[in-house]
């Protein structure tokens, strides 16, 4: 196992060693001490086959070496191929001494029941044999046959985790989609198991299994209060604090954010002291790091986009580009996450570095057009 985690001094040197290019201002995000770039690699598409696991060991480590130092994945993407060939990309560069455990920030996430390398015949089958059977989980923990945020589970997800990055400490852990819970359980409930695993991070915390957690999420915290579905990123915070006070280590949230997905910018959906805001501002409010998935919509947006959005990011080479733009120069979004697992992607990705985000006069009027 490697030892180890992201540090101040870590990433400090890392990003110090990249500045040939010139990297432009606003790459690099101050966050929790450390240095991370406004870019991380996303690891969630793509068949567990060898072929993939190959293009996302070589897309991981020169993504790494082109200034990305945050890379994201979860337990069950690609059914644990994914996190695996993250740890085989980063065994790869510490042996070769192009960068050090210190210097990078490895994020993942539980709560879907993960398969391992291959799809079950019968998925509920797994589950019984796998996870209830061996009690890791109870039945009634469980919801959809592929959910779970029991302390037992996570913890079990977390050395999970940890053997397959090949790391002692993982610095990001994420809740996985906490809001699909709430399509067979009521709010406070919800609470409650959120309330006990939010107590087991802190713990994992204090052994030096993970460094920060929060919550990963697709439709919660972008909802409507009164969707079934919507999380309050303010009762979040309430009950990390419920558990360890005003020093936990509730930290930072990832769900989407795109040119077609705007509503953490554009919709106030959160309160936070009685006032009314968007997610991002509550963000900001709450002292909660912000990375953005699905920047290009799972491709959607690398093609394509309307020429009104060139018109306001001139001299980008590519329409992904610019929408990975959009996103990283929108206020309060700390890094923009992308999934890349061909190097000519992670290449042309990069190359960002050296643009400046947009300054926010220069925001406002492509977010009127766009």
């Amino acid at each position: 196992m490697i030892e180890g985690f992201a540090t101040a001094k870590g990433t400090a040197v890392y990003h110090a060693r990249r500045r040939v290019p010139e990297v432009a201002r606003g790459h690099v995000r101050s966050w929790a001490e450390l240095e991370v770039s406004s870019i991380g690699i996303g690891t969630y598409l793509g068949i567990e086959d060898l072929a993939t696991d190959d293009a996302y060991r070589g897309a991981v480590a020169r993504a790494f070496d082109l200034g990305i130092n945050v890379v994201d994945s979860a337990v069950n993407y690609r059914h644990q191929q994914s996190e695996r060939s993250v740890g085989a990309a980063l065994r790869t560069v510490i042996e070769a001494r192009t960068v050090t455990r210190e210097e990078v920030v490895l994020a993942t996430k539980g709560g879907f029941i993960p398969r391992d390398g291959r799809i079950p015949t019968d998925p509920a089958s797994y589950v019984r044999e796998m996870y209830v059977r061996t009690g890791i989980v109870a039945a009634a923990e469980v919801v959809g046959q592929s959910h779970c945020i029991a302390p037992r589970f996570l913890a079990n997800q977390i050395e999970m985790s940890r053997r397959n990055l090949g790391v002692e400490t993982i610095d990001v852990y994420y809740v996985h989609n906490p809001e699909v819970q709430l399509a067979e359980i009521d709010r406070a409930t919800l609470h409650g198991r959120l309330r006990a695993a939010f107590e087991l991070l802190e713990a994992e915390v204090d052994h030096g299994a993970i460094r920060v957690y929060g919550v990963a999420t697709w439709t919660g915290l972008r909802q409507p209060p009164s969707a079934q579905d919507y999380l309050s990123l303010a009762e979040l915070v309430r009950l990390a604090e419920d558990v360890a006070g005003q020093h936990h280590h509730f930290k930072v949230v990832e769900l989407p954010y795109n040119l077609a997905m705007t509503e953490a910018f554009t919709s106030a959906n959160q309160q936070v002291a009685g006032e009314t805001v968007s997610l991002l501002e509550a963000a900001r409010r709450l002292g909660v790091y912000v990375m953005s998935s699905a920047s290009i919509y799972q491709g959607q947006l690398a093609r394509n986009l309307p020429p009104v959005i060139g018109e306001f990011l001139p001299g980008l080479e590519s329409d992904a580009q610019r929408a990975l733009q959009f996103v990283r120069s929108t206020p309060g979004v700390g890094t923009v996450l992308v999934g890349m697992r061909q190097l000519a992607h992670v290449e042309e990705n990069a190359r960002l570095a050296s643009v400046e985000p947009l300054r926010w006069e220069e925001f406002g009027k492509l977010f009127s057009e766009a």
